[in-house]
């Protein structure tokens, strides 16, 4: 009897297993397509479009513990209103700060970003993600350089 027991249970919780793997590989491929749909939309004749004065900053070499600031200057060159919706680091090391005004055509806008190098070693890559209404949505900057140990 224990063994009927023991074999029912293998097999529902089995079962249940692949139902969930199931259930998660159709959202997967639905949230796929919703990504690739969404990605493949042409951008407008007019949208706005963000182009960096300069997208790799190097700041050298500095001590451990000091901080780099750096403004990304861009340009609107589009035919309508950039908003910058979003920028992020690749590590709370490194804080953004985008305007919250949109940026008219021909304005330009700076993303201004600190690097504290506070436990920090070694050839350094800090990632910004700049996400905006603009053509491509989504850009990046780069601050590089070295971090020496005190």
């Amino acid at each position: 009897m224990k063994q009927i027991l023991v074999l029912a249970i293998a097999a529902m919780t089995f079962a249940s297993c692949q139902q969930k793997k199931s259930d998660s590989a159709a959202t997967n491929t639905a949230d796929t397509t919703l990504t690739m749909t969404g990605a493949a939309a042409p951008a407008s004749a007019d949208a706005p479009v963000l182009v960096f004065d300069k997208s790799v900053f190097d700041f050298g070499t500095i001590k451990q513990g000091e901080k780099v600031h750096y403004d990304f200057k861009f340009k609107n060159t589009g035919k309508t209103p950039l908003i910058v919706s979003n920028a992020t680091a690749s590590c709370g090391c490194t804080v953004p700060e985008s305007p919250k005004e949109p940026i008219a055509p021909g304005a330009e806008g700076v993303i201004k970003v600190v690097f504290d190098s506070t436990g920090k070693s070694g050839k350094q890559d800090k990632v910004v993600t700049v996400s905006s209404n603009g053509n491509p949505a989504v850009n990046e900057v780069h601050l590089i350089g070295e971090v020496t140990a005190p």
